[in-house]
């Protein structure tokens, strides 16, 4: 998947949870006012997913408008469609497997022991998630390559003759950078339990004589089972689904189901294959989506205490070194990647010097690009906020119906809108093109752009503001209702006033998360109306140092963004709300 996203929560209950007490319903809702607010969502979701995505997948495997099975037949016997699944599969284990062995130690360091700039590293390293996938490639291109601080450190040491470490187009690049995306989620979710997990269990197991290892194995380890599992079913989503960042670092023979979609359609032209590698990768998804709900679930029904009650600074020496050394894996994967962008992003033929971000801002006759580079980085801002709008429509709607409503309909669309984020953003993109000429014909319009950040970022939307709705006090609406407000008033002046910081929340993440998508927009993006992503794509796509070099600076900047849009959330965030 591109752009990053699901709902990477950090494994907390609520304080409504923790205390046992039963959720407030808002009595007197008639039935048909939840089902009047799914419309909009609904018609969005129809429009702008299913029917896009079911019009691509029937025009690959019904061509003449029956299924045909030999299509499927031919695609799944293929040998190198084998292939590519089994790339696919054992790569996003792999990377799974590594994000955790690296991240669980840093969970413990973050969560549970106290030291100055704690605080602010937890949230620096929760920048690599919102980031790009091709401002992640771009910056292991840099890091990876024969012009990297590596081999220039092995050349000042052993001379002219050290021999020159060049990892790009390898596995390696590509498991790394998974890491590299991916910590955070499992900091975030098993560290936000960990935080909250009774420190007087593991107290009582030390005073019976059991070892530090033992205490882990036995008493914390069943405890944080539950957020283990379920982030690493997140984690293998993202892998799974992985498309920029193998796009950009893999090499010939490595590609995920999503590249090949991504192939097929744009070189191949062969629908049926692209087809076929749909549907296998939506049963993936949705298999990883159910086992994530379920395991969630499981880990907010725990019994949970204050964080600030669990964590204490490292005492003996051991505990220092353990602190160290994960401060140091931080420095190393995560923060130096973005150094060395920043650093190449001034790095021109004649040395150092502010070329690049010189051409960010004037017409460069030379450039791969159609238009300004300047013009790339305007069309992201203004389809960001058009896309977060649309976002906070159709995601607010949705989240007061599912909080209003009972029954299956409002669950099932709350959980049918979570299914884009691990759909294949290739297909749905293609499908855009393929599909919508009915009733509107959207196709080569520009709202194309936004509507397809707005369907990636719609369930970061639902998902902050859910719980925040859900714990409004239904006495407080009772009172408003009593003294004559009409129930539009009292939403504006009870609910509105209360939700207020989350709806902030869910807009930096929406916005985040438009500005920085990729898949979808590289097909529906207008040759004369780039986005960032696709013009760093493009530069990255054409040989010289100043296409590189422009690359890296455009590839900084939008790393600033999103940066930014992060440290607002963490700013206007009340407690576990819209927290990773």
């Amino acid at each position: 998947m591109d752009g990053h996203g699901a709902e990477v929560t950090d494994g907390t209950a609520s304080t409504e949870q923790r205390t046992r007490r039963p959720r407030p319903t808002r009595r007197g809702v008639p039935r048909g006012a939840a089902l009047a607010l799914l419309a909009v969502p609904v018609v969005f979701l129809g429009w702008f997913f299913v029917w896009p995505v079911t019009a691509i997948v029937g025009l690959g495997l019904a061509p003449d408008g029956e299924v045909e099975l030999r299509v499927l037949t031919r695609a799944l016997t293929d040998p190198s469609v084998r292939s590519v699944a089994w790339f696919t599969l054992w790569q996003a284990v792999v990377s799974t497997a590594l994000t955790l062995v690296v991240a669980i130690p840093g969970a413990y360091a973050l969560s549970r022991q106290e030291f100055p700039g704690r605080r602010a590293l937890q949230a620096a390293v929760t920048v690599p998630f919102v980031l790009p996938t091709v401002v992640v490639g771009s910056a292991f291109l840099a890091l990876l390559g024969p012009r990297s601080p590596v081999n220039a450190a092995l050349v000042a040491v052993l001379g002219e003759a050290a021999p020159t470490l060049d990892l790009r187009r390898t596995v390696t690049a590509i498991l790394l950078a998974h890491v590299f995306f991916n910590y955070a989620v499992v900091v975030r979710t098993v560290g936000g339990l960990w935080s909250m997990l009774d420190p007087r269990l593991e107290d009582a197991a030390r005073v019976l004589g059991a070892s530090r290892w033992r205490t882990f194995r036995e008493v914390s380890l069943p405890l944080l089972s539950p957020a283990i599992a379920a982030s690493a079913a997140i984690v293998f989503l993202f892998t799974f689904t992985s498309f920029g960042v193998v796009l950009i670092l893999g090499g010939p023979g490595r590609a995920t189901i999503e590249v090949e979609i991504h192939r097929a359609t744009t070189q191949l032209l062969d629908l049926p294959l692209a087809s076929t590698l749909a549907l296998l990768q939506l049963v993936a998804v949705l298999s990883a989506l159910a086992v994530y709900g379920r395991l969630t679930r499981r880990a907010q029904q725990q019994r949970l205490v204050a964080a600030a009650r669990t964590r204490r600074p490292p005492r003996t020496r051991g505990e220092r070194w353990f602190l160290g050394a994960n401060l140091a894996v931080i420095a190393v994967l995560v923060l130096s990647p973005l150094a060395v962008l920043v650093e190449r992003s001034f790095v021109t033929a004649t040395g150092y010097g502010l070329d690049n971000w010189r051409r960010l801002l004037v017409d460069d006759p030379g450039s791969v690009l159609a238009v300004p580079a300047g013009e790339a980085v305007r069309n992201s801002l203004l389809f960001g906020v058009s896309a977060t709008l649309v976002a906070l429509v159709v995601g607010g709607l949705a989240a007061t119906a599912a909080t209003v409503g009972r029954g299956w309909v409002t669950g099932t669309v709350d959980r049918a809108l979570m299914v884009p984020l691990g759909t294949s953003a290739v297909t749905v993109g293609f499908g855009f093109l393929i599909a919508l000429d009915r009733p509107l014909d959207l196709r080569g319009s520009p709202l194309l752009v936004p509507l397809a950040q707005a369907l990636i970022a719609t369930p970061f939307v639902v998902r902050t503001l859910l719980p925040v709705l859900r714990s409004i006090d239904q006495r407080l609406r009772d009172a408003a209702a009593v003294l004559g407000a009409s129930p539009f008033r009292v939403w504006r002046e009870v609910d509105l006033p209360i939700i207020g910081r989350a709806v902030l929340v869910a807009a930096g993440f929406s916005f985040a998360i438009a500005v920085g998508e990729f898949g979808a927009t590289v097909f529906v993006a207008r040759a004369n109306l780039p986005t960032m992503p696709v013009a760093i794509f493009r530069l990255l796509g054409r040989p010289g140092v100043a296409n590189f070099g422009q690359a890296m600076a455009m590839s900084t900047l939008l790393a600033a963004i999103t940066a930014a849009a992060l440290l607002a959330i963490d700013r206007l965030r009340v407690g576990s709300i819209g927290r990773f």
